[in-house]
């Protein structure tokens, strides 16, 4: 599994927070599942930064349920009061299921339609210990019903997103088209269609979020050496990906990330 904390800005800044695998009959349809559980002193709130993985999450929480595109930027959420939430990311093969255009959804956040899901998840997350799992059992066994046998064309999809966001020897859609021995048009659709981002801007995320945590982890490292172990041209085009996306510069997230900083 991924790093708990890749795509978080600011772990010191997390309420209690879990990423749960799927159960093994779910694993084609989720990467993850994730519960965040908070309890903040009225006056008080948290927030919380992300650079999220290009992919879109089913998010149950008290209130009911919505379904979260993929974003463009980087994107952020107030926590008050006390609260929890059950999220699954998606696998490309969920997708189809669940919505015709992810494109639509870019950057977009929309209640989702889930007759009894929010109130079985909710049954679970109050069931005492082991309500964690209890909930992301709920979450994937619907998800399973929703959307069937697993095609072919949905495992292929599968495989693009894996590599895309695995494989740090990808630098370009061509060498993603090749490895999956398809033609970049077709890439790009598969793409559009499970994800709604582009396989270029799909493989900026993963290198935008490796940078993020390597920055934080290791403050000392020279940022030239980052750009030029994670494929970025030079530092400049590395500054000018966490402006762009992030809004502010790789400079002021180590100062702010680091130990010393808020």
């Amino acid at each position: 599994m991924v790093d708990p904390t890749r795509g978080v800005l600011y772990p010191a800044r997390l309420p209690q927070f879990h990423r749960l695998p799927p159960p093994v009959d779910a694993a084609e349809l989720v990467e993850w599942c994730w519960i965040p559980e908070w309890d903040i002193e009225p006056g008080r709130s948290s927030r919380q930064d992300l650079v999220s993985f290009p992919a879109l999450n089913l998010v149950v929480e008290e209130g009911g349920a919505v379904l979260s595109g993929a974003t463009t930027r980087a994107s952020a959420r107030e926590l008050t009061g006390r609260g929890w939430a059950v999220g699954a990311l998606l696998r490309p093969a969920a997708v189809a299921a669940l919505t015709e255009a992810p494109s639509a959804l870019l950057d977009r956040v929309e209640a989702y339609p889930a007759a009894g899901l929010p109130e079985a998840v909710a049954h679970a997350m109050s069931s005492g210990d082991g309500h964690r799992e209890r909930a992301v059992a709920v979450l994937c066994d619907w998800l399973r019903e929703r959307v069937g046998e697993v095609t072919a064309p949905a495992r292929h999809a599968n495989a693009m997103a894996e590599l895309l966001m695995s494989d740090p020897d990808v630098r370009t859609p061509e060498q993603a088209a090749a490895r999956l021995a398809v033609s970049v048009r077709t890439l790009q659709r598969m793409a559009h269609r499970h994800v709604g981002l582009s396989p270029a801007a799909m493989i900026r995320r993963r290198r935008l979020q490796e940078a993020a945590e390597r920055i934080r982890s290791a403050p000392g490292t020279d940022l030239a050496t980052v750009a030029a172990d994670l494929g970025y041209a030079d530092q400049s085009h590395l500054a000018n990906d966490f402006r762009a996306v992030l809004g502010f510069t790789a400079s002021a997230y180590r100062a702010d990330a680091g130990p010393g900083g808020a």
